[in-house]
């Protein structure tokens, strides 16, 4: 196996701030100036703007927390975990990605003796949040992708016995359209071939730690 490449010890975080800065410009914003009208304001009405900045400052830091634990401190990026998600090593395998990939030279370090595919299926008419522009404009892959169309991927049936698709399914807002990508992963599947989907969870921990950014997780 080669080197795996290495990632800078904050790139993670680091990239969260710049891909939502007018989230986090904004949400610095409703901190500051409730920090500066308490002063100038009763009491009570202190506490009340007090009370209400104070879930955007704690969902602010703990977000930034939670995602410099998963991209940066969680060692997931070393791509051990798949030893326990893959029985066997691929021989060709296909990554989908939606812009910004950093599996992709991971995969082909982790499985140099494979015949690798990348894929990027970003699509501006139904892929419309700002973040993930920002994501694009900053992107520095080092794999070349082929563009692709989420719901006809350019490979034949049975093309591929590993298909990755890592933080990317997620771009697809509307259900329909993540049932029409998990589709053609079948499609181009051989059979008995292994799909590796990695997403974060719309589920209570990550509310606690994002709190109504949670929402754009599944």
């Amino acid at each position: 196996m080669t080197a795996i490449p290495q990632r800078d010890p904050c790139q993670g975080v680091l990239q969260i701030l710049r891909f939502n800065r007018p989230k986090y410009l904004a949400a610095a914003a409703v901190i500051l100036a409730a920090m500066t009208a308490r002063a100038l304001v009763p009491p009570l009405c202190g506490i009340l703007l007090f009370a209400s900045a104070l879930p955007v400052f704690c969902w602010t830091v703990s977000s930034l927390l939670a995602s410099h634990y998963v991209y940066d401190r969680s060692h997931f990026y070393e791509l051990s975990w798949l030893a326990r998600a893959i029985k066997r090593a691929p021989q060709r395998w296909l990554s989908i990605h939606c812009g910004l990939d950093e599996t992709s030279p991971l995969l082909a370090a982790r499985f140099p003796a494979a015949s690798g595919c990348v894929v990027d299926i970003f699509d501006p008419r139904v892929m419309t949040e700002d973040s993930i522009r920002q994501a694009r404009n900053a992107r520095r892959n080092s794999v070349p992708a082929a563009p692709a169309r989420f719901d006809s991927l350019p490979f034949a049936a049975g093309a591929f016995d590993t298909v990755f698709c890592i933080f990317a399914a997620h771009e697809l807002r509307r259900h329909a359209d993540r049932v029409r990508l998990f589709v053609e992963v079948a499609r181009v599947l051989a059979p008995g071939g292994v799909f590796v989907l990695v997403e974060h969870l719309r589920d209570w921990p990550n509310f606690l730690a994002f709190g109504p950014s949670f929402l754009h997780f599944h």
